[in-house]
């Protein structure tokens, strides 16, 4: 069984919806299942420690974990254009896995949540997918034969699944927005069972 990892932060939740639709997509693909794993928060003055099992939710990702899987999909909330710190602080500390080669070519891909449209998703994906091509992953998007990025007046774009989560962080993913996170997550499962199988 080909187990991709689903690994994401989520503040407020629409992120980790959009990694729980993801995972449907994957599981649509005979022979795959999701590991989904999320990341403690940080904190901005001095190293926090959290217990190793978080009150809710799935559990926090290991380097094993990443090591494991045959597959990443990478999702976080836009800070400023960017990844947010929590999943940047796991990722800096990959160096052993980037030694070894161990991620060197799995298939990725990448997926985010803005408070605006224009909340700078593109570029959150596009940072996200930099430690990936350093770790020799190889990078999945979205194709303009899922119709639903010519059509959405929300989230979407060929870099990867996104959602507009709005001001207040509460409005809730469009069907385009939930299409095309299903979408992602078959596009990679098939990716995995085809370079399995080649």
């Amino acid at each position: 069984m080909n187990e991709i990892l689903v690994l994401y932060y989520s503040r407020n939740g629409a992120t980790a919806e959009m990694a729980q639709r993801i995972a449907r997509g994957i599981e649509e693909m005979p022979g795959c299942q999701t590991r989904l794993r999320t990341v403690p928060p940080v904190s901005t003055v001095c190293e926090a420690t959290e217990s190793d099992i978080p009150e809710s939710g799935p559990p926090y990702v290991t380097l094993d974990d990443l090591r494991e899987c045959a597959g990443l999909a990478l999702g976080s909330p836009t800070r400023f254009g960017n990844m947010a710190a929590p999943l940047k602080y796991f990722i800096d500390s990959t160096s052993n896995l980037w030694l070894s080669g161990a991620l060197a070519g799995k298939p990725a891909a990448v997926f985010t949540s803005t408070s605006s449209l224009h909340g700078g998703q593109e570029t959150t994906l596009l940072s996200m997918m930099l430690p990936l091509l350093h770790h020799g992953m190889l990078l999945l998007g979205l194709p303009y034969s899922e119709t639903e990025l010519l059509t959405t007046q929300s989230g979407g774009t060929p870099y990867g699944p996104s959602h507009t989560a709005g001001v207040d962080s509460k409005l809730p993913l469009t069907d385009e927005e939930k299409h095309l996170c299903r979408a992602l997550g078959k596009r990679l499962a098939q990716t995995v069972v085809k370079l399995e199988t080649s």
